[in-house]
């Protein structure tokens, strides 16, 4: 049986991410993975996990302490996503108490280069990204204060008619 056209063998091909590419086909394919490893890999913590394991190789207890506000569940959930994933490994020390060392894989190295290039075109916008967001916010401010001016008028109207004074 022959394969219909732009049809891949391969589970999880989404379609090139070449040329012209539609964001809306990752979600079209109940097989594509493309959404949900963006979802992994994009999230806060992954993220500081992956810059973090750049440099070298962290035990669990100074991942905990150089990522502040990250619970230990959540961290135990993030390193063993990333595992999972094949990102980051883990190393387990015949200790006592055993000590875990986890390091960025050849495939996590690849990402982190990615991420690098995140994070200096966020620290090259970031003053531009600062002002929109303080422009946004004054024309939301504006927009709710002409929004209860406009409702306090028609409360007005409506107390005169009411009254019979309009």
């Amino acid at each position: 049986m022959a394969m219909e056209d732009g049809t891949s063998k391969s589970l999880g091909y989404c379609g090139d991410t070449g040329g012209d590419y539609d964001v809306l086909q990752w979600d079209t394919r109940e097989d594509c993975e493309v959404r949900q490893i963006l979802d992994r890999v994009a999230d806060k913590w992954s993220l500081l996990v992956i810059a973090l394991l750049d440099r070298r190789s962290l035990r669990f207890t100074e991942l905990r302490h150089m990522i502040d506000g990250i619970s230990q569940r959540m961290l135990t959930r993030t390193l063993r996503h990333l595992e999972r994933d094949g990102l980051v490994s883990r190393t387990v020390h015949p200790t006592v108490p055993p000590r875990v060392d986890y390091e960025l894989t050849s495939l996590g190295a690849t990402l982190h280069d990615t991420i690098r290039a995140l994070v200096t075109w966020t620290e090259e916008h970031q003053n531009q990204i600062a002002a929109a967001r303080a422009a946004y916010d004054v024309r939301v401010a504006a927009e709710q204060k002409a929004a209860e001016n406009e409702a306090a008028e028609r409360e007005a109207i409506a107390r005169d008619v009411l009254a019979g004074r309009h």
